[in-house]
């Protein structure tokens, strides 16, 4: 059986009615069910359709704040710099487990509250101290996008909670700050990395807007999700209301998103991060394959 890959469009803040969005099912719950002369006939592995579910409220930090407290290159040889991060956290404890950790039923880290620091749009990397240290090509441009998580990677998008630092490594290894982006942007979060087990069942879809606002009328977000191990198991969505949502049913294997961010036509935005995809791994137990 092959499912066709539809179109929905969703806004994300609206009363979806998903009755079975955050329940969990016994392991691999969904495969080889239905009717057992299909079956036979399909050796391929059977999966519901994807969903998309809300995520239940989460324990809000208004006050919360990042900041850039320092950034600075060392040269290390003729071809690459050193570069140390430091931040400044105010009103936002890292380490600590968010207070509805246990009971969201998805991935949570046990290291607690951290930021994620995506640089370049690649995959984050998940600070639970307000530093970092990477090394960097000289003669490179780039972009930092770096905001405070939530224990189960959930972003917080309050005013302040993020930062934006646009960089250039010059060819000495000398870093030069550049001006603050204008342009509207998308920044990819999760999913991400390999899930085992239960953490297959919901996979927090969740990214971060910059110098822009969703809306059904203005920018919004398109997600293409795609299992690649099963032909025809991929939908898109459009996403109008920047919160999080649950990706569900998606299957064991190896898989994919793509976020665009699209404006009011629906075309591409000019921007230096218009678009990005991240491949990731399903499955039920280790090794995975």
């Amino acid at each position: 059986m092959q499912y066709m890959p539809k179109l929905i469009t969703i806004a994300l803040g609206s009363s979806l009615l998903f009755a079975a969005s955050c329940q969990q099912s016994g392991p691999n719950k969904d495969k080889g069910t239905g009717d057992t002369t299909a079956a036979a006939e399909t050796p391929a592995t059977v999966v519901a359709p994807i969903s998309i579910a809300p995520v239940s409220a989460s324990p809000e930090f208004p006050n919360a704040s990042l900041a850039i407290a320092k950034v600075s290159a060392t040269p290390q040889g003729t071809d690459s710099s050193k570069v140390s991060f430091d931040f400044n956290v105010k009103n936002y404890e890292l380490k600590s487990q968010t207070a509805d950790g246990g009971s969201k039923q998805c991935n949570n880290s046990a290291q607690g509250q951290h930021i994620h620091f995506i640089l370049d749009n690649q995959p984050y990397k998940a600070l639970y101290e307000p530093k970092n240290e990477i090394t960097l090509a000289n003669n490179t441009e780039h972009f930092l996008m770096a905001f405070l998580s939530r224990s189960y990677h959930e972003s917080i998008k309050s005013k302040g909670a993020a930062v934006v630092y646009h960089f250039k490594i010059d060819e000495k290894g000398n870093l030069k700050k550049l001006d603050d982006p204008k342009q509207p942007m998308v920044f990819y979060s999760r999913p991400k990395g390999d899930y085992l087990g239960d953490d297959t069942k919901n996979l927090l879809l969740d990214f971060y807007v910059w110098n822009a606002n969703l809306s059904p009328d203005g920018y919004k977000v398109k997600a293409d999700i795609k299992n690649n191990d099963i032909v025809g198991h991929d939908t898109s969505i459009i996403i109008t209301d920047w919160k999080p949502s649950f990706i569900q049913n998606l299957g064991m294997g190896k898989s994919s998103v793509t976020l665009t961010l699209v404006d009011k036509d629906g075309k591409q935005v000019e921007s230096p991060m218009p678009n990005v995809t991240r491949n990731f791994q399903l499955a039920e137990k280790e090794p995975l394959k």
